[in-house]
C-alpha cells in the first residue's frame, strides 16, 4: 500500500474504525432529539436521507420514532453487518459524488453526522451546492461536526487522518453563503448524563468568567442547522 494523500488511509479504516451495532437505546432517542428532531423541526411524515451512515444508529432512531421514509449513503460495505435487516436494506453502499448524480430525488431533512469533516473546503462547497437539488422545499440541512473552537474537540478532530477540515461556528457559516445556504442555528453536542453535564455548566461559567476570549460555546462538537438562502 502506498500512503500519499490523505485518501489512502482509507485503505486501512476499517482497522481503525470502531464497529457498534445499531442498537437504539433510550439514551440514543434522547441524544438524538436533542441533535436532531427538535432543532431540525422534524415529523414522522418528512423524508430524510443520511449521508455516511457508519453502522446505521441514526436509521435505526429514525425507525424507532416511526419514520417510514428515509435512507442511507455508505461507502463502507463491512458496516452492512452490524445493522438489523431493516435498516441495512434502506443503506446504499457506494461513493456519495455517484448518489447525487440523481437529482430527481428530494428530501425534506439531509444529515451527516460525524461526515462534512472527511472534505476540504473546496469539496465541502461542492457537497453543499450539489445538495441543493435534492433539498425539498423548506428543507434544511442538519450537520454534525467538531468544535474548533473549543480544545475538546482536538481528540474528535485529529483522531482521525482521514479529517480534511476544521470549522468553528464562524467558519460553517462562511462555507454554508459560499453554497447558497443560511445557517438557521449552532448548537453544542452534550454528552454524559445529567450530573456530569450539571458539573460541566459550572464549570463552563467559571471559564467564560476567567477567560477574556471563551468560545461561543465548550462542546468538543456542534450541531449546525442549515437551509437555502432566499437570496440565491
Amino acid at each position: 500500500m502506498e500512503f500519499e494523500k490523505l485518501e489512502d488511509f482509507y485503505q486501512v479504516y476499517d482497522s481503525h474504525r470502531v464497529y457498534v451495532k445499531a442498537e437504539v437505546r433510550k439514551k440514543h432517542i434522547r441524544n438524538f432529539d436533542q441533535q436532531f428532531w427538535l432543532p431540525a423541526q422534524v415529523n414522522i411524515n418528512h423524508s430524510v436521507i443520511e449521508l455516511g451512515t457508519g453502522t446505521g444508529l441514526f436509521l435505526a432512531y429514525l425507525e424507532a420514532k416511526g419514520l417510514k421514509n428515509f435512507k442511507g449513503i455508505d461507502g463502507d460495505a463491512h458496516a452492512l453487518g452490524y445493522m438489523p435487516p431493516s435498516i441495512a436494506e434502506k443503506v446504499t453502499i457506494c461513493d456519495v459524488w455517484d448518489a447525487l448524480k440523481n437529482p430527481s430525488e428530494q428530501f425534506d431533512r439531509i444529515v451527516m453526522f460525524d461526515f462534512f469533516e472527511h472534505f476540504s473546503y473546496f469539496e465541502g462547497q461542492r457537497l453543499l451546492s450539489e445538495l441543493r437539488e435534492h433539498l425539498a422545499e423548506g428543507g434544511k440541512i442538519i450537520i454534525r461536526i467538531p468544535n474548533a473552537s473549543s480544545p475538546f474537540s482536538w481528540q474528535y478532530q485529529f483522531g482521525d487522518l482521514t479529517h480534511k477540515s476544521v470549522y468553528a461556528p464562524s467558519g460553517i457559516v462562511h462555507l454554508a453563503l459560499a453554497a447558497g445556504y443560511v445557517v438557521e442555528r449552532h448548537l453544542p453536542v452534550r454528552r454524559g448524563n445529567r450530573f456530569k453535564q450539571f458539573m460541566e455548566n459550572i464549570a463552563f461559567g467559571i471559564m467564560n468568567r476567567v477567560f477574556t476570549e471563551p468560545p461561543p460555546f465548550w462542546s468538543a462538537n456542534m450541531i449546525v442547522v442549515m437551509s437555502l438562502s432566499k437570496e440565491k
